[in-house]
Order: structure tokens, then sequence, then C-alpha cells
């Protein structure tokens, strides 16, 4: 039997918001990476696993490839550096559009140093005329030698199917890593902690967010098995972000909390009794102690 079965890592890379998140919880079927408009949303490596006869595709989800602006900027670099070397596959998001930015110009650079096989998804074509996803297909090809171009959307599952069987092609034979009913390696905790700050990603503006970092201080299933009592901080870099988050007379972090619980509930399928609190920790983005405290590890 297991002749016939290939088993492999697959990395998803891509400016922020061009899908990345949303093509993954498409693919395996469930929510499991955090999706939002705001860019650095996925902070942590996240592997999700994908099953079928064939196989397993562990899609290994990293943080953005951009140019660092402070230090969990510069370790988000290296995570997603490191992994492109170490996978069987690499699928590079973008945008239905025949212009190559900068940002675009920093990754071609970066996979030039490389050997792994690079699928490009050119995602969102639902957004645009089909002349125009002729004209990117084009304008890419010019640019690197991709093993495959793959038009989809990603938010309509147009074209998802096609994906999955490219995969296989790029991955070894050899025995599966997961159980079959395994969908990702995130303990439930740290699930839990990307809602929260999904959520807060949501409702506040646009300058707190990023300086967001959730800790779930306890996370305790009562004796009847029907509850989950879960208390998690919320830390920001300044006093004033403080008072934006909990809002007037405690509305912000209501509207958070009742927003995180309803998604935890169904995510755990029982109830869920959430407290949150908001502590100011100045500048933790800058330090080296902090980063690492809130579970953001280079060593994984």
């Amino acid at each position: 039997m297991e002749q016939n079965i290939k088993s492999g890592f697959v990395t998803l890379i891509g400016r922020p918001n061009v899908g990345k998140s949303t093509l993954m919880n498409h693919l395996i079927g469930q929510k499991i990476a955090i999706t939002s408009k705001k860019p650095q949303t996925t902070r942590n490596r996240i592997q999700t696993v994908y099953t079928e006869e064939k196989g397993q595709i562990i899609f290994v989800d990293t943080p953005g490839i951009h140019k660092a602006k402070n230090k969990l900027g510069e370790y988000m670099v290296n995570v997603a550096e490191r992994t492109l070397q170490d996978v069987d596959a690499v699928l590079w998001l973008v945008e239905p559009t025949s212009f190559i930015g900068a940002g675009e110009r920093h990754i071609i650079e970066k996979l030039g140093k490389i050997t792994t096989p690079v699928l490009l998804i050119i995602n969102k074509t639902d957004t645009v005329k089909p002349e125009e996803v002729l004209a990117a297909i084009d304008t890419y090809r010019r640019e690197y030698d991709f093993a495959e171009i793959v038009p989809l959307s990603a938010l309509r599952g147009e074209n998802t199917d096609i994906l999955t069987e490219l995969i296989f092609k790029y991955l070894p034979y050899g025995p599966m890593f997961y159980d079959e009913d395994t969908i990702t390696d995130q303990p439930e905790r740290q699930i839990v902690a990307e809602i929260i700050r999904e959520k807060s990603l949501h409702a506040l503006n646009e300058e707190i967010p990023h300086g967001i970092a959730v800790t779930i201080e306890r996370m305790k299933e009562r004796r009847d098995g029907r509850i989950t009592d879960i208390e998690a901080t919320l830390i920001c870099e300044r006093d004033s972000h403080k008072g934006i988050i909990i809002g007037k007379g405690g509305a912000m972090l209501k509207k958070i909390g009742s927003n995180a619980r309803f998604e935890i509930e169904k995510m755990l399928e029982r109830q869920v009794n959430l407290k949150l609190w908001v502590k100011v920790k100045k500048d933790w983005r800058d330090s080296d102690f902090l980063i690492k405290n809130f579970g953001y590890r280079e060593e994984e």
C-alpha cells in the first residue's frame, strides 16, 4: 500500500493579504489560520495537514516575507526564508496583475537562491477579467522558471482541486507523517490565542493591532466536560492603547470577547467561559525576551 502514498511538506509564501490563510483554510476545509486584511496576521509557522487516498500534504504557513522593521519583523522573515529550503514545494501566491512591485522582486530574489520547485498561484482571479489573468501569467513567466502556474480564486474555491493534484506531483513517495484525522499541529491553546488576536484585529482600528499579543493564562475544562474556562491577556505597547482596547465602559473588550467566544466554542464544540484582561508591556516587539515569552521562538 505505502508504495503508492506520497507525503511531503509545502509552504505558502506571498505578500501580506494575498490570501494565503484563506487558501489554506479552503484546502483543509476548516478554519485554522486566522484571516484579516491587516499585515502580519500570521506570525508563527502553522502546520495544517491535508490527507486523502493519494497521501498527505503538510502545509507550513509562514509569516510573510518582507523587509523587517523591528526584531519581531526580523524573526518572522528568518522563519519564512528558512522554511523555503526545508520543504518539498513552495506555493507563491500573487495578485492577478502584470505589475511586479518591490515586494515581489524581493521574493523573486529569495527564490533565486533555492532549488525547491516553485508553483506560482495567481489568486483572486474572480476580481479581474480573464485577459488580465493571462497578462499576469505572461509577466511572471518571464521572471522565474516556475514548476507550475495556477490561476485560482481561494475565496470562491475555483480551481483549487487542480492545485492539490499538482502539489502531489512534487512530493516524494513515503508513509504519512500524521494520523489521517489530524488537521493541525497547533496546540488548542495556540489556536485560541490566535482567534482572540484575530477578533482584536477586526474590532480595533489600524494602528494598535500590530502591537497586540495574546497569552492564555489558564484553559481548563470543568469536571462535567461541558464548559471550558479560559483566561487570556491581551498585551499592548502603550497605556493609550489599553484604554482603546477596553473601550468606553469596557464595550470594546466585551465585543472582542463575545466574538472570540463564539468562534472558540465552534472549534472546541462546547461552551466557553472567557475572561479577558489587558496589560501594557512597552515596546515588546523590540524585546527578544518578550518576543520569545509570547511564543515566537526561532528554534521551532
